[in-house]
């Protein structure tokens, strides 16, 4: 007699949804190790670069399927304009603050204040309907945004020796954490959109990318085999399959854990960075990630504690 299998249950789907989605941090947790490594190659460009490179994979997927199931394939490009305004304006908008962040800043501390968007996802999806925020919630954000400020006084008060260039970094990177987490919780609102339309996301990005360069840029190609083994990573991990399984979590799994998941990414990427010799360990960085970590963890005490 042959048994039946029987159907998963809505919780089983929903926690394999949110562990695909947790592989996008781990990916995530690299994105400033490889950008580091990508030499004096200009944020515009780089984008393109890396966006190019994940658009030309979805491109083979894409083509795949077409000699598979014909034009049906491609009816998934059939979506109201603001999925394609959320998605495009998301990745195109978050990966030039964080480049730019990266390129005036010093990587770790413009790192971990771009690694705030996990606790910022925590907080609007709170908003979301259904969820309610509750004063862990606001206390968190509180503490996590305390760890950034001890990260920017770390650097001292602006002066004449102390490049302005630095504050600029640091305002893109408290952009690219807004950014990010309004994509994440908007995408989540327009959840019947496919995961396979982020590689047009990518391939708009990458258009963007290159007309901006063009515009305001000096064209830069990397000097040695690893600064393009580096690009090619960023490619294929935190700037390609990174965004599908995230957006595939966040529509299908649960969200606010993701959102705790995620803040495994700045200690991830901050020991990496450390370890590679690519920035110093110091008591402000350690103060400064604590209370980041520690915040992410309060507003996120209702997935681990019970009522």
């Amino acid at each position: 007699m042959t048994e039946t299998a029987l159907p998963a249950s809505p919780q089983s789907a929903t926690r394999r949804a949110t562990m695909i989605g947790a592989i996008a941090v781990l990916l995530w947790a690299t994105l400033a190790l490889f950008t580091s490594s990508t030499g004096a190659v200009p944020p515009f460009q780089l984008m393109a670069m890396t966006f190019g490179i994940a658009f030309l994979f979805c491109c083979l997927k894409w083509a795949r399927d077409a000699l598979t199931v014909g034009a049906a394939a491609f009816t998934f490009f059939r979506q109201p304009w603001p999925v394609y305004a959320i998605g495009i304006g998301g990745l195109f908008l978050y990966h030039l603050f964080y480049f730019v962040a990266l390129d005036h800043a010093p990587a770790v501390e413009a790192s971990l204040i771009a690694y705030l968007w996990p606790l910022l996802i925590v907080l609007f999806s709170a908003l979301l309907p259904g969820e309610k925020l509750y004063w862990q919630h606001v206390a968190g954000a509180l503490i996590g945004m305390s760890g950034a400020i001890i990260l920017l006084l770390s650097r001292g008060t602006p002066a004449a020796d102390q490049p302005a260039g630095e504050f600029i970094g640091y305002a893109a990177a408290f952009a690219c954490a807004f950014t990010w987490s309004i994509y994440s919780v908007l995408s989540r609102r327009f959840g019947s959109a496919p995961t396979d339309l982020v590689g047009a996301f990518c391939g708009v990005t990458a258009l963007l990318g290159f007309i901006s360069h063009f515009l305001v840029e000096t064209t830069v190609w990397p000097t040695d085999n690893w600064q393009w083994i580096a690009i090619v990573a960023l490619g294929l991990g935190p700037v390609g399959a990174a965004f599908f399984v995230w957006d595939y979590g966040v529509k299908k799994g649960d969200i606010k854990a993701l959102g705790a998941i995620s803040y495994a990414s700045p200690l991830i990427s901050t020991l990496l960075l450390i370890a590679t010799g690519k920035a110093s360990a110091t008591m402000a960085v350690l103060l400064g990630c604590l209370a980041i970590v520690g915040g992410a963890i309060l507003a996120a005490r209702d997935l681990y504690m019970k009522k």
